[in-house]
């Protein structure tokens, strides 16, 4: 069956949908998106994305081109339509199409277009661990807004798997912020500590929903910065991120991260988000 693909105001297969190239989105960047995990058919946490979208496009002025419920409902058709069960739904939104110019152009009406395409959940980096390298973070001070812009994200996932590793952790002058694709979380003494949820970070959805876990169980949360010799000196740690779930990490820079192996904390609240998405 052709891919079904939601563009502007219906499903089209993937061969039909044109773009301009006066899109501000592909010169620009300028528009938004999300990345919707799906499971057992269902979109996952979609009023979190929805909130988290709705914030970006007013932080950078774009109008959505239709309410929150019309466009749940058209990605539920959408994933109807592509018989999908375990997978993803990206969703992409730019300014719209008008001549090239930096200023906001007062006509132009946004772009919409999602697709949907199955992804496995990563069961073997989950139970074993992945590794990852540190380097400095580079991009703007609004890494909370989901833009298209991710030139930066790019380089830092390449400069990791060209040094032989999975993943890159960033850091500003030694304060550790994210990874390249997911959020990071150390555990010390027993506590789950991350980030805080400014404009450092993206505000990841399974960043809050691992959070939230970690409270119902009890184990104490420590949204603070830390550096990196805390990062490195960690008892556990671990990603997060819709497509990563819940991933150790059990090496850094060529060195083992504790006993080198994934640790109690992370495994429960792997064994918490198994029992949430109902896997």
């Amino acid at each position: 069956m052709p891919q079904q693909i939601w563009f502007q105001q219906g499903l089209l297969s993937k061969e039909e949908v044109r773009i301009s190239p006066d899109d501000r989105g592909y010169y620009f960047g300028d528009g938004i998106y999300e990345v919707f995990r799906v499971y057992h058919g269902r979109l996952f946490e979609a009023d979190a994305h929805f909130d988290r979208l709705e914030r970006t496009a007013a932080a950078l002025r774009i109008p959505l081109p239709l309410p929150r419920e019309a466009m749940t409902a058209k990605l539920r058709e959408l994933i109807a339509a592509n018989e999908l069960q375990t997978g993803t739904v990206y969703m992409q939104i730019t300014r719209g199409e008008a001549p090239r110019s930096h200023p906001f152009p007062a006509d132009a009406a946004p772009v919409l277009f999602a697709s949907a395409s199955e992804y496995g959940r990563p069961l073997a980096s989950m139970q074993q661990g992945i590794s990852a390298v540190t380097a400095e973070d580079i991009r703007w001070l609004r890494c909370d807004l989901k833009t298209l812009n991710l030139l930066p994200n790019v380089l830092a996932k390449q400069e990791a798997l060209d040094r032989g590793a999975d993943e890159v952790i960033l850091h500003r002058s030694g304060t550790v912020t994210e990874c390249s694709a997911s959020n990071v979380m150390i555990v010390r003494d027993g506590a789950v500590c991350t980030h805080p949820a400014n404009h450092l970070i993206l505000h990841g959805i399974t960043r809050l929903v691992v959070l939230r876990l970690a409270r119902e169980l009890g184990i104490p949360v420590i949204e603070e910065p830390f550096t990196i010799d805390m990062l490195r000196e960690a008892d556990e740690a671990f990603i997060t991120g819709t497509t990563v779930e819940v991933t150790p990490i059990v090496r850094i820079d060529d060195a083992p991260v504790a006993q080198g192996i994934p640790g109690p904390v992370t495994r429960r609240l792997q064994a918490a988000f198994e029992l949430l998405i109902g896997l």
